[in-house]
């Protein structure tokens, strides 16, 4: 019998809006509050971790010099512990996620940490791709990738734009999700839905420092929305476009993680898991329209898991923008109901590399309360990837 991955303990920091309450913390210090989160809600002893895998996009300025490993070093964690940081993107810690789980299935490991950190305010979005650009050294689109995919660019608003014109969607609709994205992320805010996932920190302002109190609450959710409000944004394409800033995941500053064990690691901790890992896969699909992977992604990964849709009873896919989730409903005939149901990025946040483990502790936290079963997790991702995980509630 196959070796299994469980998570133990996932925990995240509320999100910070851009230059806001958490704009003050450096990411390094800032993932190390999530990672002594984990030790701590887990018990397991500091030194039986084997390994800290952490996604992070802008991998420049006080990101840079893998930040896994700095952020050990500004933990509690012994400097024994290692660390290496992983890009893919937008699903950058859901890849960590799913690192970790095959070195504890594979039995070279026990017990590993995933986890992700972005601080937007602090590194740019971008910003390491700009820098070759800057010296006179072109930009990462190669001359061979631009043949082969004549019109390939970084800019996802395009993409983004494409999904809803190929989707049917409207401007109506995209505002509608939108709307209903805050709607849930208040429901669950102030009913208490993420008290138990969130790891408190100081509210600490680039500007101001410390501001003497803890932040709990994510940052981006507007809780005096108006659907009406909506429909006063401008497009973000001027030219007969219809995502807009409001229809759009929000920039955000935070840290996310967990801790995923193996059979050993389980006997050692001597507590009951949260979840089984019970399939992981990634997949390639067109650059150009770039985010449409996670729609044939899901299809593959719910045809070699052996489930239908309907078995599936809770879905994060990440709201970069609404036409990603809108699509991805429309393609699978999924419940709505059960897709993003504290809301999502478009409320939210959207941390890039730390949204991975942010979603997936979201999802279990989520089974746990209403003692649902199987859960689902996609992103679509730059470069047209897709990472799908589904979990077990246990």
């Amino acid at each position: 019998m196959a070796a299994e991955a469980f998570i133990v303990a996932a925990a995240r920091t509320a999100g910070g809006r851009r230059n806001g309450r958490l704009s003050g913390w450096h990411p390094a210090d800032l993932a190390a509050q999530v990672l002594d989160a984990l030790v701590a809600r887990s018990g397991i002893a500091p030194a039986a971790i084997d390994d800290v895998i952490m996604g992070c996009v802008g991998q420049a300025g006080q990101q840079a010099a893998n930040v896994a490993r700095n952020a050990i070093l500004s933990s509690s964690l012994p400097e024994a512990v290692p660390g290496t940081t992983v890009d893919r993107q937008c699903g950058s810690s859901q890849q960590a996620l799913h690192f970790a789980a095959q070195a504890v299935m594979s039995g070279s490991m026990d017990a590993v940490i995933a986890a992700g950190v972005e601080s937007m305010s602090r590194v740019p979005m971008g910003l390491p791709m700009t820098l070759p650009a800057r010296n006179g050294l072109g930009t990462y689109v190669s001359e061979a990738m631009q043949r082969r995919y004549p019109g390939v660019e970084f800019s996802q608003f395009s993409g983004a734009e494409r999904i809803a014109q190929k989707y049917g969607l409207s401007r109506e609709a995209l505002d509608d999700y939108a709307y209903q994205s805050h709607l849930r992320a208040i429901a669950a805010s102030q009913g208490g839905a993420f008290d138990a996932e969130v790891v408190a920190v100081a509210a600490r302002n680039a500007e101001q420092g410390d501001l003497g109190e803890l932040h709990r609450v994510d940052e981006g959710i507007r809780f005096s929305v108006t659907r009406e409000g909506f429909a006063e944004v401008k497009t973000i394409q001027p030219d007969g476009g219809l995502l807009t800033a409001a229809s759009a995941s929000q920039i955000c500053d935070g840290a996310s993680g967990v801790l995923v064990v193996n059979e050993r690691g389980l006997k050692a901790l001597g507590v009951k898991p949260l979840a089984r890992i019970h399939y992981m896969s990634v997949m390639g699909h067109d650059p150009v329209i770039m985010l449409e992977a996670p729609l044939p992604a899901t299809q593959r990964a719910l045809q070699r898991a052996g489930l239908g849709i309907h078995e599936i009873d809770l879905f994060e896919v990440n709201e970069a923008f609404a036409s990603v989730p809108l699509a991805w409903l429309k393609a699978l005939e999924a419940d709505p109901a059960r897709l993003n149901v504290h809301g999502g990025a478009i409320a939210l946040g959207h941390p890039l590399g730390a949204s991975g483990t942010k979603l997936m502790t979201t999802l279990v936290h989520a089974l746990q309360r209403r003692g649902a079963r199987y859960g689902l997790q996609t992103m679509c991702e730059g470069g047209g990837l897709a990472n799908v995980t589904i979990i077990e509630r246990l």
